[in-house]
């Protein structure tokens, strides 16, 4: 193995390994995040957890709800002791009266955002003695009568399986001098963050390396995602960073979320781009066409300005000539029979108005004979004019002749079409038939015609991988 390979696999290991680092932490992150939401759940389930993590958030029990499990402690004591109806039992339960009315008004809870347990301890009490006020309720509850005919083992079990769970959950959190809660999460985190910042170093130390036209903040800004792992402040953030460098690392698969990213964001730019492009050009067309420049275009090409030609021709005459050429050599071969029948039925038409035309017709003998040199005049004529028309072209002056045609009928044409009536016309018609297209076509294209287009490049980029 070559000394660069050895180099390789040893960076891929530390890649590897500041990145489980990266996912460790941000593991804590999250616990430190959920832990006051979720202690309840933490104290019920693993008790030995929020004894270790409470210091952390400078959690300890709350007097006032510490000093009432105690003072029902020593009732139960005192009852084994000395029995239910005795006066040190008494005294004791007018304290556990007085303790209960200063845990509905202080309200303890209040300090650890608890309030509902507080709310529910309360409709416990009410439904367990029956009395819609609380205040009533903790009286009857804690008293000689009422523990005597329910029976003081059953009604103290009560507590100690429905109540006491929630009054020992609640704590009281420590603040400092601005307010806020005292967390010493910090003190966690600062060996990642200060590993994390050593990373940092000497990865933009190699890039500079690789790359000496970037000064440092350049080569910093390269990985700017993995400032947020030295963040003191917004550690949710840090799924960014360590998400990124399980995949460099390889020990994340994001190619299929990284190639879905992808297609999907595709598909809604070449969407937006699509409609806008060809809404544009439509919408200049229209412009172009309102202004009369495309009349100006046409029929004065010298006035066109900056305008480039490919090929040094004008392209409006050579598409021109070249629809005649078809016409002519290609087209009227083919509809030589319909030009046939047309001149005959003129023709026809003609004689009929004719007298001696039509008294030919009535002698015996001839009443075919018009029909028949109809036909063969009218053959004789779309021939004669066919062939005609490809001598004129195939002829240097016939030639000349046509083109002195076509040119004064673009003349003329240009004549007519420049009158007001007919311009507004024509450019009403092309400006509604443009917002058709626009309507029709443009949107349709943006939205079905880009994930097609897209698949099949998806298909073609599988095909040369493989």
């Amino acid at each position: 193995m070559s000394s660069g390979q050895k180099s390789s696999k040893k960076k891929n290991w530390f890649n590897k390994l500041i990145a489980i680092i990266a996912l460790i932490n941000y593991a804590l992150v999250l616990f430190n995040a959920t832990y006051i939401p979720a202690r309840n759940f933490y104290w019920q389930i693993f008790p030995a957890l929020t004894q270790l993590y409470d210091p952390i958030k400078a959690i300890e029990p709350h007097r006032e709800t510490q000093n009432y499990l105690e003072g029902v402690n020593e009732l139960e004591t005192q009852i084994e002791q000395t029995g239910l109806l005795s006066p040190q039992s008494e005294a004791l339960l007018n304290e556990l009266q007085i303790l209960s009315y200063r845990l509905i008004e202080d309200n303890p809870f209040e300090t650890g955002e608890r309030s509902r347990i507080l709310a529910k301890i309360k409709n416990e009490v009410r439904i367990r003695v029956g009395e819609e006020s609380a205040r009533d309720a903790f009286t009857t509850f804690w008293s000689q009568d009422y523990l005597a005919q329910a029976g003081w083992q059953q009604e103290l079990n009560f507590f100690n399986t429905e109540l006491r769970p929630l009054i020992e959950a609640n704590y009281y959190r420590d603040i400092n001098r601005f307010g806020q809660f005292i967390d010493y999460f910090w003190l966690i985190d600062l060996p990642f963050i200060i590993l994390f910042a050593l990373d940092i170093i000497i990865r933009t130390y190699r890039i500079s390396r690789r790359n000496p036209q970037l000064t440092w903040l350049e080569a910093i800004l390269r990985r700017w995602y993995d400032f947020f792992l030295v963040l003191p402040f917004a550690r949710l953030l840090r799924i960014i960073p360590v998400t990124i460098r399980l995949y460099q690392a390889g020990l994340l698969n994001l190619e299929p979320l990284r190639r879905q990213l992808n297609y999907d964001f595709a598909i809604s730019f070449a969407e937006e781009l699509t409609e806008l492009v060809g809404i544009q050009i439509i919408d200049q067309m229209q412009e172009s066409i309102e202004q009369g420049e495309l009349a100006r275009w046409l029929f004065h090409p010298e006035s066109r300005r900056s305008y480039i030609q490919i090929g040094n021709r004008n392209e409006a005459k050579v598409i021109a000539s070249r629809l005649v050429n078809i016409s002519v050599h290609d087209v009227l071969p083919q509809i030589q029979s319909d030009v046939q029948a047309l001149v005959h039925h003129s023709l026809e038409n003609t004689l009929n108005q004719i007298a001696f035309y039509q008294q030919i017709q009535k002698v015996p003998g001839f009443s075919n004979l018009p029909t028949q040199l109809t036909e063969q005049l009218a053959k004789n004529l779309s021939q004669t004019a066919y062939d005609n028309i490809i001598k004129a072209f195939e002829d240097p002056v016939g030639a000349q002749l046509t083109n002195r045609l076509i040119t004064n009928f673009r003349d003329a044409l240009e004549i007519e079409l420049q009158k007001k009536h007919n311009l507004q016309e024509i450019e009403s018609l092309l400006v509604d038939m443009l917002e058709e297209i626009k309507i029709n076509y443009v949107k349709r294209i943006a939205a079905g015609g880009m994930e097609k287009a897209l698949a099949e490049a998806d298909q073609l980029q599988r095909l040369v991988q493989n």
